[in-house]
């Protein structure tokens, strides 16, 4: 029995989930492990499956015509001991009302044997009649007659052939359809046209704040907490937090690692925010070296965006999202990072960027097309910016005609925007030239944030 987590799910959706997950509809699975003839383990085409069943089945035909000729043979053994009483009627009668031991007197004077003397024996009065030894006669002829079709059987493989072919066919007309045993009891009908079915819909769908802490701690607290308070962003002693941000329980959660290896967390499983939550590490194969760089939030009707992947020696490419996302500990390898890089950047692409925005460690700033780009599922991606001294620092796709903006230093609040990037175009791969005046000095554009479609999601649920 299935019973789903929420009971809110709809007996007739997880259904057509299963039916749309499995291979319940159009097939039966059959795993063809078997003991063969000589109880060898071994795995059988549905061929050789096949012909073990016919050579078992004449096996069992030949086993049982064998045993039919065995019981053939004892009765007319009694059957030719009561017809040789009959042909001396009389002296068998003499013999039984004179002789101390009838038995053995009548072995020796009519050559029968033990089985034959003890039926005569065991016989009836009523048996003695006329009519008896005529159905006598009559039975023997016909287990005579059967005997030699059972010999006949037993020594010819083309009879036996013959005989089974015989046997299937009078199974296969017992149990027709059109009988009432050979009825199915199932249904062969044109199935329903696909209904797209997500995972989620087996989920209660709750808002929910995600807390990874620097230590690689994680929790999910209920609700969309105020992520500058002090309640909602409590560590251990020592620790602090990494990211935070808003999700729902239906959502994936994408963590990318510095080896450039992305896995898949699902925010329904994810510890609750009692306590520091768990490690990370328990969730998924997250190897020694590589450092959670991102963790993004992902929910339905977003698998076709884009993200922006990029390396510390300025190489990047685009990232098609459905092909990132991998249920499994392991995750996917997404980047191959050549000696002493890492991965830097894993941001979603907004809806309408046309351009990117590179900027390295030595606070020079590059901006070029995004089509420039290639989109690959696995790679270690196109030049992006080239450096004499240091590394890439941050990328970033970007509308052009809207600038670059950052927030100024301080408590203001307030942003600064750069309009007008023309100084800055250039073809991809170039050196670059500084940033603008006032840029921040830890040479980033702004922290990574989810993909804009849960962003505004988000912001409604907040007003409601």
């Amino acid at each position: 029995m299935l019973e789903p987590r929420s009971r809110s799910v709809d007996p007739d959706t997880l259904k057509d989930s299963l039916y749309r997950l499995t291979d319940l509809e159009v097939r039966v699975p059959l795993n063809l492990n078997v003991l063969d003839a000589t109880r060898t383990p071994r795995v059988m085409s549905l061929s050789q499956a096949l012909s073990a069943y016919l050579a078992h089945q004449i096996e069992v035909l030949i086993s049982r015509s064998k045993h039919r000729l065995a019981k053939i043979d004892d009765r007319i053994e009694l059957l030719d001991g009561f017809l040789i009483a009959y042909l001396n009627l009389d002296r068998v009668i003499e013999i039984i009302r004179t002789e101390d031991e009838p038995k053995v007197v009548m072995m020796a004077e009519f050559a029968l044997s033990d089985r034959q003397a003890e039926a005569i024996l065991n016989m009836r009065l009523r048996s003695l009649r006329k009519l008896e030894e005529l159905e006598i006669g009559k039975e023997r002829g016909a287990l005579a007659k059967e005997r030699e079709t059972l010999v006949a059987l037993i020594e010819s493989p083309a009879r036996q052939k013959t005989r089974l072919k015989k046997d299937l066919a009078d199974l296969r007309k017992r149990y027709a359809e059109d009988t009432a045993i050979g009825k199915r009891r199932t249904s062969i009908i044109e199935s329903a046209p696909a209904r797209d079915i997500p995972l989620e819909a087996m989920i209660e769908r709750e808002p929910i704040t995600v807390i990874l802490s620097r230590r690689g701690w994680i929790r999910a607290m209920s609700g969309h907490r105020d992520l500058a308070a002090a309640d909602t962003l409590k560590f251990k002693e020592g620790d602090g937090p990494l990211f935070a941000f808003h999700a729902q329980t239906t959502d994936r959660l994408l963590l990318a690692a510095g080896n450039g290896r992305v896995f898949t967390l699902a925010a329904d499983k994810l510890p609750g925010g009692r306590g520091f939550g768990e490690p990370v590490r328990l969730m998924v194969d997250l190897e020694g070296e590589g450092a959670p760089v991102a963790l993004l939030p992902v929910s339905r009707g977003q698998s076709g965006a884009q993200l922006l992947v990029a390396t510390s020696d300025g190489r990047g490419f685009l990232a098609k999202l459905s092909e990132i996302v991998a249920e499994t500990r392991k995750g996917k390898q997404l980047v191959n990072l050549k000696p002493g890089s890492e991965l830097r950047i894993f941001r979603p692409v907004p809806a309408g960027a046309d351009y990117v925005a590179v900027v390295g460690d030595n606070r020079k700033m590059v901006v070029f097309p995004l089509p420039e780009l290639p989109e690959m599922a696995r790679g270690s991606g196109v030049q992006l910016q080239r450096y004499r001294d240091g590394g890439l620092s941050d990328a970033v796709a970007i509308t052009l005609a809207d600038g670059i903006s950052w927030a100024m230093g301080g408590e203001s609040g307030r942003t600064r925007t750069e309009a007008d990037l023309t100084p800055w175009r250039t073809a991809r791969g170039a050196g670059g030239r500084m940033a603008p005046n006032g840029f921040p000095r830890d040479n980033r554009f702004a922290p990574m944030t989810p993909f804009a479609s849960t962003t505004k999601e988000e912001s409604s649920e907040s007003k409601d």
